[in-house]
């Protein structure tokens, strides 16, 4: 299938902003701005990793809810609330989706 948009990728744009900011600007700055500029590359970086595992992870997420019965987010929350669903068989979707998150989010808390 051919893509949509031409090079650089989404992807590619967001690895070269976060790139400059963390190689160029933030050894530059001081301060609220060096915070700043911190938040900003570690945003950056979840912006990849969404952007790269996203649509799998959205997949597996799906059919983790499948396989629970429930259409959605809000439907296993509710089923939860409810008992409706044994501990045993919501552990391992429930630790499935928190790494997914965390693989996303932050990586280094997963060591």
């Amino acid at each position: 299938m051919a893509a949509p948009h031409d090079v650089p990728t989404a992807a590619e744009l967001v690895a070269a902003v976060r790139e400059f900011l963390e190689r160029d600007v933030l050894p530059e700055v001081e301060g609220r701005v060096r915070f700043h500029t911190r938040v900003a590359v570690n945003v950056l970086g979840m912006v990849e990793r969404e952007l790269e595992l996203g649509p799998s992870q959205a997949l597996a997420h799906a059919e983790r809810l499948d396989r629970l019965g429930v259409a959605d987010d809000a439907e296993l929350a509710a089923a939860i609330r409810e008992g409706s669903l044994a501990e045993d068989e919501l552990l391992g979707p429930l630790a499935a989706a928190v790494r997914d998150k965390l693989l996303v989010a932050n990586p280094r808390h997963l060591d």
